[in-house]
């Protein structure tokens, strides 16, 4: 029995070597495999198998390393993106409806109108979070039809929205603090304003959480 377990665990380790994605749904795919592999070699020996050919069968029977990696990779790619599409949509949602009132009823909103291009870059600010938001509606539709689907077409799809919500939330990180930057430099109380603080901070940390979401996702396509 103790054979039979060893050649289970040896195929498992292969395959969990080869997968890249989100910790606990690997997990759950491949204690999914095991206990089909377990199910597979019992199968054999209730036909009077031996425990070890049993177990060499079973993994046998399911394929190699090599043929089992992409369906998972691509469950566990698909996880992932879905997972940053949620992250990002909720983030760009906030932003895009509270991001004004980090500066409202500041001593520094009745004076005289900071310069048109400051203007521009706020605008563009609100422009790369409504592209973050599309991207991520877009990115979890094109998961629901995957779903329903099979072939490579899907997961180029998928991938190809994923980079564009990828480059969106890299240029959501640049216009996001250069504004702040410049609005620093623009009014000295900026850096003392509480809800300027609290929003650098609160922004700081999503953008963390989107971070390791993002690397998730590109881990898992890569």
């Amino acid at each position: 029995m103790r054979g039979s377990e060893g050649v289970l665990e040896e195929r498992l380790r292969e395959l969990d070597g080869r997968l890249r994605g989100p910790a606990r749904l690997k997990a759950e795919l491949l204690i999914e495999l095991r206990h089909a592999l377990t199910d597979a070699t019992e199968a054999y020996r209730e036909g009077g198998v031996a425990p070890a050919e049993a177990a060499r069968r079973a993994v046998a029977e399911f394929g190699t390393p090599a043929q089992l990696a992409p369906a998972y990779q691509a469950e566990l790619g698909a996880a992932a993106l879905r997972g940053l599409s949620v992250r990002a949509l909720v983030v760009a949602a906030v932003l895009i409806a509270t991001g004004d009132l980090t500066w409202q009823g500041s001593s520094w909103s009745d004076g005289p109108p900071p310069p048109e291009s400051y203007q521009f870059l706020s605008a563009s600010v609100n422009v790369v979070w409504l592209a973050v938001a599309g991207f991520s509606l877009a990115a979890l539709a094109v998961g629901r039809w995957s779903a329903r689907r099979s072939g490579s077409g899907p997961i180029t799809l998928g991938r190809l929205v994923g980079l564009g919500l990828t480059g969106a939330l890299a240029a959501g990180l640049l216009t996001g603090v250069g504004l702040f930057t410049w609005s620093v430099r623009l009014w000295d109380a900026a850096l003392t304003w509480p809800p300027m603080i609290i929003g650098a901070m609160l922004v700081g940390a999503a953008y963390f959480s989107l971070a390791r979401a993002a690397r998730s996702w590109l881990a898992a396509t890569g």
